[in-house]
């Protein structure tokens, strides 16, 4: 399926470069927009202590309903697999709760007024380009 194509993986992996270089222009330019700070790369800054614990409460429910989804899948077979209990898509809605958590979160306690406004702006603007890449095949990879 992969190696169909001499090119795929070359393919795929401009597709990740195009990909990362839009999230960082959009990021960069909300930041400068709405005048948010840039938070450190690969850490993960919880508004307060409650935002901490139910971002933890997400992240152990979302590992325990892919755990959960891995055998009733392996039980049922893999001819009668169910959607919702795909890896892909446990954490795609991980990732839209966890966001939207944090906007909540912001719009409440964080010194910035426009900071949920920029997760909310990052949220829409991957769900949209992700929505695109699955629409189009990933541009025609797939």
């Amino acid at each position: 399926m992969f190696d169909d194509e001499p090119t795929f993986w070359l393919n795929i992996i401009w597709l990740l470069a195009i990909i990362l270089l839009l999230l960082y222009l959009f990021n960069s330019i909300m930041r400068k927009w709405l005048k948010v700070e840039k938070k450190k790369f690969l850490s993960y800054n919880h508004v307060n202590e409650q935002h901490k614990k139910i971002d933890w409460i997400i992240r152990v429910l979302t590992i325990v309903v892919i755990l959960l989804g891995y055998v009733i899948t392996l039980m049922r077979g893999p001819t009668e697999m169910i959607w919702f209990l795909q890896p892909w898509f446990i954490l795609f809605v991980f990732i839209v709760v966890s966001e939207m958590v944090r906007a909540v979160m912001e719009r409440k306690y964080a010194e910035n007024p426009n900071a949920y406004k920029f997760t909310i702006s990052q949220l829409i603007f991957l769900l949209i380009l992700f929505f695109t890449l699955y629409k189009t095949g990933f541009f025609g990879l797939v």
